[in-house]
Parts: structure tokens; C-alpha cells; sequence
């Protein structure tokens, strides 16, 4: 990964631990941990390789979603009061 590509820093291995014969929970345990961390959409970004301009253009994608998800929440919460 480049610098700044990734807020996040390395945390290290996920764990899990496994207590007694409870296999598919900790399965799903592992599957909320690496949802929450953000591998699977990690996993899919690498899938294939991503132009620098089209990383651009899907950066900015995403600014504007997040935006107007931000401009509805403030709307939202404005007509609350």
C-alpha cells in the first residue's frame, strides 16, 4: 500500500478464539472481525488492477457519497428540532 492510500495502520493477525466444540461461531466471529476491519473490501479493490485515473474518479465518487450522506444527516437532524 502506498502512504495515505490507508487511514488505518496495521493492527496485526485477527484472532479468534475457538471455546469448546462452538466451531461456527467462531467462523462467524472471524467473518464480523474481517468485515469490520475492512478485508473484504480491501480483497475486492485488489482484485484487479485500478488505473491511477480511474482511482481518481472513484475517490471522488465516493467524496461526493459521503457528502450528500453527510448533507442528509444534517437535514435529517435539523428537522428533528
Amino acid at each position: 500500500m502506498r502512504g495515505g492510500e490507508n487511514s488505518r495502520s496495521y493492527q496485526g493477525p485477527l484472532e479468534v478464539r475457538v471455546d469448546g466444540d462452538n466451531i461456527n461461531r467462531a467462523i462467524n466471529q472471524l467473518k464480523r472481525k474481517m468485515a469490520n476491519e475492512g478485508v473484504y473490501k480491501e480483497l475486492k479493490k485488489r482484485r484487479f488492477y485500478e488505473k491511477p485515473s480511474e482511482c481518481k474518479k472513484r475517490k471522488q465518487r465516493e467524496a461526493e457519497r459521503r457528502l450528500r450522506k453527510a448533507l442528509r444527516r444534517q437535514a435529517r437532524a435539523q428537522a428533528r428540532r
